[in-house]
């Protein structure tokens, strides 16, 4: 597979980034959008207080009828994840036509063999440097007299944070709801993060595109 992912690479096109530059950046704005929603409904949720029945989770596979702010979260929680399911198809696309165009411009191979684009972030530990090494090898040999933009990092810091906070683990909705009613700081703060890094990530996405598109350009 590594093979057919760092075949030979096409002669580079000037325009060929931004169309999925513009995909990418719009999937994480509004999946940043997705994820201050979900921060919404939980300050809603904490300031409403918990039932007298206590937790939508009641424990041994019993679940109690959910409220009508409990379901419209479960609205948002779908959605947010919808979005985001549809951001990482996005901005993967973005991140391997940046890829080949830095290995066409550069005429080197790049640091990270081309599985690494999709395995990079689910692999452990590895899933804590690799896409953002990603991100930063094709910046540098796309653009090599220039310094790495302060926002590729600012974008990895603030996932990491939201990763590390385990935002992974909020996809059951009736979990978090009942860390709303009890402990909502950490979830607030691994919601925040997400969606500062999505916000982060678009201005990324837009800023290492337009290094690489003016190199093409004079190239």
């Amino acid at each position: 597979m590594d093979d057919a992912l760092d075949a030979p690479a096409a002669p580079p096109d000037p325009r060929a980034s931004d169309p999925a530059a513009r995909l990418a950046a719009g999937a994480l704005l509004l999946t940043g959008a997705g994820w201050l929603a979900r921060a919404v409904w939980e300050i809603r949720l904490y300031s409403a207080g918990e039932p007298a029945a206590g937790p939508p989770d009641q424990g041994g596979g019993a679940h109690r009828p959910l409220t009508s702010l409990e379901n419209a979260y479960h609205l948002v929680s779908t959605a947010g994840f919808v979005l985001t399911l549809l951001c990482a198809a996005a901005f993967l696309l973005w991140l391997g036509r940046v890829r080949d165009n830095a290995r066409a411009l550069s005429g080197r191979p790049p640091k990270y063999a081309g599985i690494w684009v999709y395995l990079g972030w689910v692999v452990p530990v590895v899933n804590l440097w690799f896409p953002r090494g990603i991100v930063a090898d094709a910046y540098r040999a796309s653009a090599p007299e220039r310094r790495l933009p302060a926002v590729v990092n600012v974008w990895w810091a603030l996932w990491l944070a939201g990763l590390l906070g385990g935002f992974l683990q909020q996809r059951d909705a009736d979990s978090a709801i009942g860390r709303a009613y009890s402990e909502i700081g950490p979830l607030l703060l691994a919601d925040l993060a997400v969606a500062g890094a999505a916000v982060a990530g678009a201005l990324m996405v837009r800023t290492v595109t337009a290094a690489q598109t003016a190199r093409l350009a004079a190239v």
